[in-house]
């Protein structure tokens, strides 16, 4: 985090001067002094790195200079859809992936097997924005099922603004959904059918049918668990790439989210929304490869076994 958070500082030492930003071309010399004075940044580097990394702590990242707003306020407006957004797309692909993977394994050369894996290479093929462009003419344009643009209805509970409490707001969340879910989706089917035809190879599953066990407690009670641990590792680590990597979903289908914001700051060089969207995003990184790393020992149980002998 505190490396992120340097390169974040970086962005604001050599990608355009804030004062300007702030100012404009036509400020006087002493406007432009004082403001430096104000922001801090006639200080040494070092020492304006070391307010910033206080500031990032406790969450402040100074004002937007395109929207003159706090960035805290900005992002906190934007995170919940951004949230929802990565958290549906990837419960669709959990919920899909994972039994098209077991069945693509377990029914090798059947009709629907080769389905399943001619979808997954369209799937992985196909660009994001291809995908949701398609999915807008055909199921807004064409069909009008559901909306192109937008989040729909939102309820506040709290600071959180959520869409997912609404009908409307389902009916907007399905298109952007899937488009981001699409190619995890894929992913997580290659991968659970590549896991799961090498654990069926395995000696102690081939000791289990000697055993005598029927098919299902050796394919969902034993093959099945060993699977799920890399893909565990894959999942939580899409999930923020889902949350990182949203932007152009949420540029195409106008989504209000962190990665349209982001898009905007891009565009307007507004430094201060930029190092909050990166360290944000290493947060979650950081957070979910942790939670991952808790989960193996609900999966594996060899990780809850200690060492013998109390060695």
């Amino acid at each position: 985090m505190v490396a992120v958070a340097f390169i974040a500082f970086m962005l604001f030492q050599y990608v355009g001067d804030p004062v300007v930003f702030l100012l404009g071309q036509d400020a006087r010399p002493d406007q432009i002094r004082q403001l430096r004075i104000d922001l801090g940044l006639d200080q040494p580097f070092f020492v304006q790195f070391w307010h910033f990394l206080v500031n990032a702590a406790q969450g402040e990242f100074g004002l937007s200079l395109r929207q003159g707003a706090k960035v805290s306020r900005l992002i906190s407006e934007r995170l919940p859809a951004t949230f929802e957004l990565a958290i549906v797309a990837a419960l669709l692909a959990l919920l899909v992936g994972v039994p098209m993977g077991v069945y693509a394994a377990l029914k090798r050369g059947r009709f629907m097997s080769q389905v399943f894996m001619t979808i997954s290479l369209i799937g992985v093929s196909l660009p994001t924005f291809l995908i949701g462009i398609l999915l807008i003419l055909v199921f807004a344009v064409w069909l009008g099922w559901f909306p192109s643009f937008g989040r729909g209805d939102v309820v506040q509970v709290g600071w959180w603004r959520s869409g997912l409490l609404t009908v409307d707001g389902w009916h907007h969340i399905v298109l952007p959904a899937v488009t981001l879910a699409v190619f995890q989706l894929t992913l997580i089917m290659r991968l659970v059918r590549a896991e799961m035809l090498e654990v069926l190879r395995t000696d102690y599953i081939k000791f289990a049918r000697a055993r005598g066990l029927s098919d299902n407690a050796i394919h969902f009670g034993h093959a099945l668990k060993n699977t799920l641990v890399p893909v565990m590792t894959i999942t939580g680590l899409q999930l923020g790439g889902l949350i990182a990597f949203a932007i152009i979903t949420e540029t195409v289908f106008q989504w209000p989210g962190m990665g349209l914001l982001f898009i905007q700051a891009v565009t307007f060089a507004d430094i201060p929304v930029m190092a909050a969207y990166l360290c944000l995003i290493a947060l979650i990184f950081v957070v979910i490869n942790l939670v991952v790393d808790l989960l193996y020992f609900l999966v594996d149980p060899r990780l809850r076994v200690g060492p013998a002998g109390g060695h």
